[in-house]
């Protein structure tokens, strides 16, 4: 058995919601150079279940479960496990004291249920957190199991104090590995695996792959050898050569974020952003202002998604929605330079577009977006074709706003 199962349980993928915490683990996994095989939504039925899990337990080495310890579908998770490993559902005190400090930290009573939620299957090793809901682990013969907490705030650092080092453990060779992932957005895959054919599909101590994540190509690393200081300079070696291949599609490495890192590239050259949002809801501004320390550079945004708005707010000109529409270079270009004079900020970012699934047109079809961006005085627009349901064009909406505001930003000299 080799490689790692992520397994999200419930209902999220037919409702068509987002799975971030699978996301998490999957990305943290794959960060750190630790291999998943596969990634698997399984509804909360324990039937349905326990046929998942017999056949992972099976095919490979670690199996990360995802589900809530305090919801239906922890206790679901619980009781197919003790069937599938054949072990018994006893009370464990320390999990049932770490639930109880969540539910009184939030304010919250515990339900009369409490008992049942403090079970676990025999031999079962908690992993408890400060900070929120506990994860637990059961091995079998071949196989670790690792349950984890599908929506809370605990999960990250779960991920650091826990999983990773159980994993690393468990995958470990004898030699020294070390594992940088470089990220590049604004490319396709294809192209990058063309840029670095002579690297790919070789297992030797280097070995470089790219993978596809949230419309960006991440290309790993991972550098074996017999001593720590060989694999530094190996991985160092290889790094350079693939960092040159890639060039300025390329914007960081392994926990970097592409909103992190025009952050960084605002700040390092004294500037200040805004930004106006007509298709994608606020998430642009969103992924700004998650980075810790963001208002030193991020002074507003605004959502104008009518045409009323846009004259209003930005000072779009009719003439301008007459003659091009809501959707258009020009418009995203006057909501871009509107955004930046009444902000007072020096960067102004814009979008306009059609997420879909209805609106669109023969001319502008579902997907078309625009993003206009004023740098310094200096203003354009991009056009772009996105595929995908609403919520895919707006994360790639969002994506290529930050990009073409970071790629801008590099061509300019440090204040």
């Amino acid at each position: 058995m080799t490689g790692a199962i992520v397994m999200t349980v419930g209902a999220a993928h037919l409702s068509g919601a987002a799975d971030p915490a699978g996301r998490a683990v999957t990305v943290a996994l794959l960060a750190d150079g630790l291999p998943v095989a596969s990634r698997q939504f399984v509804d909360q039925d324990e039937g349905a279940l326990e046929a998942a899990l017999r056949q992972a337990i099976d095919a490979y080495a670690l199996v990360v479960v995802l589900a809530g310890a305090g919801g239906a579908a922890g206790e679901i998770v619980r009781r197919t496990l003790a069937r599938v490993t054949a072990t018994r559902l006893v009370l464990n005190e320390r999990l049932l004291h770490a639930l109880a400090e969540v539910f009184r930290r939030e304010d919250r009573a515990m339900p009369r249920r409490a008992e049942r939620l403090g079970l676990l299957p025999q031999g079962a090793t908690l992993w408890t957190v400060p900070s929120g809901e506990p994860g637990w682990l059961l091995e079998t013969a071949g196989a670790g199991i690792v349950v984890l907490p599908a929506r809370d705030s605990a999960l990250r650092e779960l991920l650091d104090r826990h999983l990773l080092p159980y994993a690393r453990e468990r995958f470990r060779s004898k030699d020294a590995v070390l594992v940088r992932t470089l990220r590049a957005v604004g490319v396709a895959a294809a192209e990058i695996e063309e840029r670095l054919a002579s690297f790919l599909g070789h297992e030797g101590e280097a070995a470089v792959t790219c993978m596809p994540v949230d419309d960006e190509v991440w290309v790993r690393i991972r550098a074996r050898a017999p001593s720590l200081a060989l694999a530094t300079d190996l991985l160092a070696r290889v790094e350079a050569e693939v960092a040159a291949r890639l060039g300025p599609d390329r914007y960081g490495s392994d926990a970097d974020t592409l909103e992190r890192v025009v952050g960084s590239l605002l700040l390092d050259r004294g500037l200040t952003l805004s930004v106006a949002e007509s298709c994608t809801g606020g998430l642009l501004g969103h992924r700004i202002t998650n980075v810790p320390g963001s208002s030193a550079y991020f002074e507003r945004g605004v959502m104008v998604y009518s045409n009323r708005a846009k004259q209003e707010l930005l000072g779009v000109p009719e003439s301008v929605l007459r003659a091009h529409g809501a959707v258009s270079a020009q418009c995203a270009e006057a909501m871009a330079r509107g955004i930046s004079v009444l902000a007072g900020t020096a960067c102004g970012l814009a979008v306009t577009g059609i997420a879909g699934p209805e609106g669109g047109s023969a001319a502008k079809p579902v997907g078309t977006v625009f993003v206009g961006l004023t740098v310094a005085g200096e203003t354009g627009a991009r056009r772009f074709r996105f595929a995908g349901d609403r919520e895919s064009v707006k994360w790639q909406s969002s994506q290529m706003a930050l990009d073409m505001l970071r790629r801008a930003l590099l061509a300019r000299t440090r204040s």
